[in-house]
């Protein structure tokens, strides 16, 4: 085929064209409709598969995730109730408001049976926190170094829940705040 024939060819009657024209403009017009069949139908289909792939991971990571806690969900359920119990035996040891002035005693009677001399003990009243009430108390004790820690360790072994705070010590002197705590109902708040 000679190319000076293409210029000759008659595009109103291509059926009389030579056979590698009739080839090259069959496969041109394929690919014009490829072209056009995957612009304007596949490449769309694509894309919103490719959002669908992503979802999918999306979701099978949620569900992996759900899948685990579902799977340790009764363990969670002891925990809690293990966590329940030892809440409410803490609350056993929290004074309520008439074992307040009881601790009071309790905790001057441990200064005394540990051989110190009170100078100073000063309940400062109660302070509300978010869930819970502090009743500090000042105490300024004189006393040797070894029944401090027979005052502290006495503190420790009391039924109620008692801490110590800004202790500070001068020779045979110890100044203190001896702190209980309360729990706050819920409509006390």
């Amino acid at each position: 085929m000679d190319l000076n024939q293409l210029n000759e060819i008659d595009f109103n009657n291509l059926g009389e064209a030579p056979l590698p024209v009739k080839a090259v403009l069959i496969v041109l017009l394929c690919a014009g409709i490829g072209y056009g069949w995957y612009h304007f139908n596949t490449k769309n289909q694509i894309d919103q598969l490719k959002v669908a792939e992503r979802k999918e991971t999306e979701l099978k990571q949620t569900f992996e995730t759900k899948q685990k806690k579902a799977a340790n969900l009764d363990n969670y359920k002891q925990q809690l109730a293990e966590m329940d119990e030892s809440f409410e035996a803490l609350l056993k040891r929290l004074p309520n408001e008439t074992e307040v002035d009881d601790l009071l005693i309790d905790v001057s009677q441990t200064g005394l049976a540990a051989g110190l001399e009170f100078k100073l003990f000063r309940p400062t009243g109660e302070e509300k926190r978010d869930f819970y009430a502090e009743y500090p108390i000042q105490i300024n004790v004189v006393g040797k170094y070894h029944q401090f820690g027979e005052f502290v360790s006495g503190l420790a072994a009391l039924p109620r829940i008692v801490t110590i705070h800004n202790i500070s010590t001068n020779g045979d002197n110890l100044s203190a705040t001896v702190k209980t705590y309360r729990y706050l109902k819920e409509n006390a708040l």
